[in-house]
C-alpha cells in the first residue's frame, strides 16, 4: 500500500521547525568564527531556533556571544562520534562543558557494545552522563540508530536511554553513512510513549527541507498526538534546514510537498 500523500501550510511548517531546530555545526574543520557565524544565524529575523549544537571547545565562546539570558540553547556533544570513550572521559566532558555555558548535553551511547550484546554498557554510561548534567541542564542520548540498523535493538537502546534518566533520545551522529529515518523515529515514539515518559526525540542526520520536517511533525502527531511536538520535547539536529526554512518563509521558496510516512 502506498503512504498517504502528506499535505500542510508551508509556512506554518516552517516557524515550527525554525522553533525546534538544533541549528548544528560538527564539521571536523570548525572554527571559533564559524561557530560565532553560527551564534549569529541562529537569531534569525523569524525568531530564534531552539538551540546550536556545537564542539565542546568552541561552547565558551559560543556563551560569551549569546549571553547569558539569550533564547537560544547551546548544546554540546560527548563521547563523540564514537560513542567508545571511557566514563571517566565522558564525566570530565560532561562537566567541563557545561562549566563552559552548555545547557544541553549530546552524548553518544556505546552502540557498538550494544550491538555485541553488553546492555550494561549502555545503561552504565548513560546514568554517569545523567549524573553529570544537574537540571537544568538536559541530557540527550544519541542512540546511532543507522549502526544498530535492527528495529528490535533500537528499540532496546531507546528502553535502555529512557529508564537511565534521559531527556532526549536522538537518532544519529550525523558522522555514518544511515542517520534519521522515519522508521527509527517512529520506533523511539513509541518507546517514549509506551513508557509514559516526559522524554524528547531529536531526529538528526539529512533532515534538509521544510517537506523532511513536516513528515516527521506529521509522524509525531500520529504516534504521540496532536500539539505533543514542541521545542520542549521534539528537536531537528540540522546544519541545511535552515536555509529551506527561511526561504519558505521569505517567500522565495516554492511550497514542497511531504513524502508522507
Amino acid at each position: 500500500m502506498s503512504k498517504p500523500e502528506l499535505t500542510y501550510d508551508a509556512k506554518a511548517m516552517a516557524r515550527m521547525a525554525l522553533a525546534c531546530l538544533d541549528l548544528t555545526d560538527l564539521n571536523d574543520d570548525s572554527t571559533e568564527s564559524a561557530v560565532l557565524d553560527l551564534c549569529d544565524r541562529a537569531l534569525t529575523a523569524h525568531g530564534p531556533v531552539a538551540a546550536i549544537c556545537i564542539w565542546p571547545r568552541f561552547v565558551s565562546a559560543a556563551r560569551k556571544k549569546l549571553g547569558p539570558l539569550s533564547p537560544v540553547r547551546i548544546a554540546t556533544v560527548v563521547n563523540f562520534p564514537s560513542g567508545s570513550l571511557p566514563s571517566d572521559t565522558v564525566v570530565g566532558e560532561t562537566v567541563t562543558a557545561i562549566a563552559d555555558g552548555a545547557d544541553e548535553i549530546d552524548v553518544v551511547i556505546p552502540y557498538a557494545a550494544l550491538k555485541a550484546g553488553d546492555e550494561g554498557a549502555v545503561r552504565d554510561l548513560v546514568t554517569v552522563a545523567r549524573a553529570s548534567t544537574p537540571a537544568p541542564a538536559r541530557l540527550k542520548t544519541i542512540l546511532e540508530t543507522g549502526e544498530l540498523g535492527d528495529p528490535a535493538l533500537i528499540r532496546k537502546a531507546a528502553d535502555i536511554a529512557l529508564e537511565s534518566g534521559a531527556d532526549f533520545i536522538k537518532t544519529s551522529t550525523g558522522k555514518v553513512k544511515i542517520n534519521a529515518t522515519l522508521d527509527s523515529a517512529e520506533i523511539m515514539l513509541t518507546a517514549i510513549r509506551e513508557a509514559g515518559s516526559s522524554a524528547g526525540l531529536k531526529p538528526a542526520g539529512g533532515i534538509r527541507t521544510v517537506a523532511d520536517a513536516a513528515s516527521y511533525f506529521a509522524l509525531c502527531e500520529r504516534v504521540m498526538g496532536r500539539g505533543w511536538a514542541s521545542p520542549r520535547n521534539f528537536r531537528f539536529g540540522a546544519s541545511g534546514l535552515l536555509g529551506d526554512v527561511l526561504a519558505t518563509l521569505d517567500g522565495t521558496a516554492p511550497a514542497k510537498p511531504g513524502a508522507g510516512y
